[in-house]
């Protein structure tokens, strides 16, 4: 057998070309005016439900598993819609990152950010429960407005897209922090920092329980509650929500009480109950095209 070639890692390789085109068509793009902005990306929503079949079926197959008490046409036409809000999402993270002139901060409702203030007067750390909603980065850029705080993310495979994303939330968090990397975390949360943290993908089996989510095991790493434990911090919930007409909305939640509890898989499957509590406000905004239940406990593929 040959041997597999290596991804890129330099932004220099040749092979990436075509990525610094498409980030210089990404950045034309965040230029439009916010209005059409959106509209092209529901364009482009609707495009893709014709045409990316696979994010369909997945989406369609999370549809199904979390919302069986709706009817197979109400079903469908969840998963269509949560489909073009991903279009509008894409299009939006073009605008937050590369449109600095547009005043999004005009367009933010916030909720409950009495939450926050409670815990830092407690003199506690503050960890955000972060929730993939597909308006993520326009989402990291509204916070960054609310409060200073830190981002927890995973580094993308591709050296120019892990540029443009990091480049793009550094313009309003105060810096972002690699997933793996715990003991930053727990540094910046005994300092009294706010910090964003979003554990409900499936991140594979290790440091992982089976826990409900919408009634369906999902794989959840036990991280935020051992977080918790080792920098004291307030767990507050936090969602963001698109609403009609370009604007959006930051709802941030009680702090848990008596967490962590001690027990992973009862903290875990709480972190899940609080999540699905804010993903039913809004559930197309959510990012059901990712396979939330691709790990099972009897190995059952779902997506097939």
């Amino acid at each position: 057998m040959g041997k597999r070639k290596q991804r890129p890692t330099r932004l220099s390789d040749p092979r990436l070309i075509p990525s610094w085109i498409g980030v210089g068509l990404f950045w034309l793009i965040g230029q439009l005016p916010w209005s059409i902005l959106l509209a092209t990306g529901r364009g482009l929503g609707r495009l893709a439900w014709h045409l990316a079949k696979s994010r369909r079926h997945i989406a369609t197959t999370n549809i199904r598993l979390c919302f069986p008490e709706l009817s197979e046409e109400e079903q469908q036409d969840l998963a269509h819609r949560c489909v073009i809000s991903t279009g509008e999402a894409i299009l939006e993270m073009a605008g937050s990152f590369s449109n600095h002139r547009i005043k999004l901060d005009k367009r933010l409702t916030i909720k409950g950010m009495e939450h926050i203030k409670k815990a830092q007067a407690d003199g506690k750390g503050v960890l955000l429960l972060g929730m993939h909603f597909n308006s993520l980065d326009v989402g990291s850029r509204l916070l960054g407005y609310v409060h200073d705080l830190h981002a927890v993310y995973r580094p993308n495979d591709n050296p120019v897209i892990d540029r443009l994303i990091n480049q793009g939330r550094l313009n309003y968090v105060k810096s972002i922090v690699d997933r793996a990397d715990i003991r930053q975390m727990i540094r910046l949360l005994k300092r009294g920092e706010v910090l964003w943290y979003a554990p409900d993908q499936d991140y594979g089996i290790k440091h992982a329980v089976f826990v409900p989510f919408f009634g369906i095991p999902a794989a959840t790493i036990t991280a935020t509650s051992r977080i918790a434990r080792m920098s004291k911090a307030a767990v507050i919930p936090c969602a963001h929500y698109r609403l009609p007409g370009g604007r959006y909305e930051i709802e941030f939640g009680p702090a848990l009480d008596h967490f962590p509890c001690g027990d992973d898989e009862q903290d875990t499957a709480r972190i899940n109950k609080t999540i699905e509590h804010y993903v039913r406000k809004c559930p197309e905004q959510y990012l059901w095209v990712h396979k939330r239940f691709k790990h099972q406990p009897n190995g059952a593929k779902l997506y097939r």
